[in-house]
């Protein structure tokens, strides 16, 4: 590996600085107006310090963020609706991902183009189809109808994903298993499926952050305020001109905890599977 000279490595450096900044400030900004109580409508300048720090803040959004709802009221919906999503998608997509892998059945190729150019279509695409098929089942305005969109979105992301990870999955493995008297069923259980768990986790991570933090499909199959998520929450602050851009501080920064802590639980999985990616592809 060639070594940067003196003047590279400062260039580099300054370029890492700036990209820095780029991503910190505006995260600094949630942070100080979460914490400001002298900030009333429309933030009309940049502070390094919030000018009255409180906390009160944070209680008005947990009691009462929007519409009579607080923080664990929406939480809880986002939970359900992204996590749900999360379990069905890789729950649905594990074993298919391990067929379009591992057997040969006619109509394999098309299958997998037909999952690509699904994770390939703006999810504004799907309104139609799903509105339609939601409302048949009388679904649309409960948040299960609200996990299986998000599902959907997620699948074909989830089952391209794994694909990778159990191809990657010696085969001498599972054959040693088949000589032992395995079939395919216990084989993806005892074999495969441990040896993949890191991708396996980053696919249910991506599949959870997409119900999390989506919003627009999510007005279209939400009729009632009590179903509304947190992501909605902050987008229905932003088009109704709320009265306190701390409010909505306060509330993106409550709505990141989860997510962090989700993370750092997971953080070993993710470090495995981003590692053997790299490795993978350095292959």
């Amino acid at each position: 590996m060639r070594r940067l000279s003196l003047r590279g490595q400062i260039a580099s450096q300054l370029i890492l600085a700036l990209v820095a900044l780029f991503v910190l400030i505006p995260i600094w900004t949630l942070a100080y107006l979460a914490f400001d109580g002298g900030v009333s409508g429309w933030p009309t300048e940049f502070r390094i310090w919030p000018e009255q720090f409180t906390l009160g803040v944070f209680r008005q959004v947990w009691q009462r963020a929007v519409e009579g709802f607080g923080y664990p009221d929406m939480l809880r919906n986002s939970l359900f609706v992204s996590g749900g999503a999360a379990v069905l998608a890789v729950g649905c997509g594990a074993s298919m991902a391990y067929a379009f892998a591992r057997l040969r059945f006619p109509g394999k190729r098309v299958g997998l183009f037909a999952l690509l150019l699904g994770a390939l279509l703006p999810p504004v695409a799907l309104m139609t189809p799903l509105y339609i098929l939601l409302t048949a089942l009388h679904l649309r305005t409960t948040l299960l109808g609200l996990t299986l969109v998000y599902t959907s979105f997620s699948l074909p992301f989830c089952i391209w994903n794994m694909r990778a990870a159990f191809q990657a999955v010696p085969k001498d493995l599972e054959e040693s298993a088949f000589m032992d008297g395995a079939d395919h069923l216990t084989a993806f259980w005892r074999v495969t499926l441990p040896l993949a768990i890191p991708s396996i986790a980053i696919a249910g991570l991506i599949a959870f952050l997409i119900g999390y933090s989506e919003f627009a499909m999510g007005w279209l199959f939400v009729s009632k305020n009590a179903d509304v998520t947190l992501a909605m929450a902050i987008s229905g602050m932003l088009s109704d001109g709320f009265a306190s851009w701390s409010n909505m501080a306060a509330l993106a920064m409550l709505m990141s905890v989860p997510v962090v802590l989700i993370c750092l639980v997971l953080h070993r999985y993710l470090l495995s599977g981003l590692l053997g990616g790299l490795a993978d592809s350095e292959g």
